[in-house]
């Protein structure tokens, strides 16, 4: 597991960094631009660590050339599979987005129109292009690869789920400036991770995204490209950020219990969704490797 050890260690030993880095850094900020917040200056300052420690784990790991990032397909046929994934994407999110308002666990908004749900869609695609784009390269690309390569694709594929959906759970905490002391990245640190002392609040949101995880690492393994993937987690992405634009989370509604506190969106009605179309692609890719055999 040395090569996903080099990718935790990007990501945990980069915010540990951040944190022990925090107070100096906007001492030196504030001095330069007050304006800026705290948790802000903590949140660049962490991106940029993160930028180094990914460089040197691709140093480390020996990953090169378009194939270790994921893109080696030429690009007529990566975007025809990112098309194809961003359809498949859409329409087995459209589903579970109709049936959470249809249920009344989100309701539209009072001021709903045709201009709303165009500008939550167009945000959406946006949202879903960059997300999908970086998670995949970083998780699907470079990480899976990695591990592919030392571990097999078992291991690849639940390794990379499981990191996946744990970044997802880090809090956005704020610290008032008159509150600030040399000590405050480590309470901002310990803040973004409060969520991870109480597993049971995030656990049907940790699920779902565990089961997403693993389909996107299953597409990968298949494929041999995160093109299918991008285009998959782009779509499930847009579905959930223009219904999210439109509606709003009705913490009294008796069915609400189905998603997450966490966004109102995922939880076990998407985490069982998920879970049955990972079997039913199972179940095809078997099928097929049968009638490929006889």
């Amino acid at each position: 597991m040395r090569a996903a050890g080099w990718f935790l260690a990007a990501i945990v030993g980069t915010l540990l960094l951040a944190a022990l880095a925090a107070w100096p850094v906007y001492q030196l900020t504030y001095a330069l631009q007050p304006e800026w917040p705290f948790h802000k200056v903590v949140g660049r300052l962490w991106q940029l660590l993160m930028l180094v420690g990914i460089a040197v784990a691709v140093r480390r790991l020996g990953l090169r050339g378009r194939a270790d990032w994921g893109y080696s397909l030429p690009r007529a046929k990566f975007l025809c599979q990112a098309g194809a994934g961003f359809a498949f994407g859409t329409a087995t999110m459209l589903p579970m987005a109709l049936v959470i308002v249809t249920l009344g666990i989100r309701n539209l908004l009072p001021d709903f129109d045709a201009a709303m749900l165009v500008s939550g869609i167009a945000a959406g695609v946006l949202t879903g292009l960059i997300v999908a784009v970086v998670e995949e390269t970083f998780f699907r690309g470079l990480m899976f690869r990695a591990v592919l390569r030392e571990s097999g694709p078992a291991i690849a594929i639940w390794s990379t789920a499981i990191l996946y959906a744990a970044i997802h759970f880090f809090a956005r905490v704020k610290i008032a400036h008159a509150e600030l002391a040399w000590d405050s990245g480590i309470a901002l640190l310990g803040a973004a991770l409060a969520r991870f002392a109480d597993p049971a609040s995030i656990a049907d949101a940790f699920v779902t995204l565990v089961m997403v995880g693993l389909l996107l690492g299953l597409v990968r393994h298949w494929t041999g490209s995160i093109a299918a993937g991008i285009g998959l987690h782009m779509g499930w992405v847009c579905v959930i950020k223009a219904t999210s634009a439109v509606t709003r989370h009705d913490v009294a509604s008796p069915w609400s219990f189905l998603v997450s506190d966490c966004d109102g969106f995922t939880g076990w009605m998407v985490a069982g969704w998920s879970c049955a179309i990972l079997l039913i692609l199972l179940r095809f890719r078997a099928a097929d490797s049968g009638l490929k055999r006889r």
